[in-house]
């Protein structure tokens, strides 16, 4: 189990990359499994991410077999926060 640290840091890192990922279309998502390979995190540690995330509104996840993200998007809300946050590190 990932400590509270790692698990922030993979709730952030969920975001960013969906973020970069989409480039303003909110159609667009990623797969799990591109995810994973890319923020190089143990399947769980994304389930859980991904769970918490679309808790919160800011993620939408079609899930496959065995609690495992098939395809993850930004919702709008989570676009919002994310260009908030932009906005704000300019």
């Amino acid at each position: 189990m990932a400590t509270l640290h790692e698990r922030e840091h993979y709730r952030e890192a969920i975001m960013k990359t969906l973020y970069e990922a989409i480039e303003g279309n909110r159609l667009l998502g990623l797969t799990g499994a591109q995810l994973r390979e890319d923020l190089v995190m143990p399947e769980e540690d994304l389930a859980a991410a991904c769970m918490y995330l679309a808790a919160e509104g800011l993620i939408q996840v079609d899930w496959a077999r065995g609690n495992t993200p098939a395809m993850v998007t930004l919702t709008h809300k989570g676009i919002q926060l994310m260009e908030t946050e932009e906005k704000d590190s300019d």
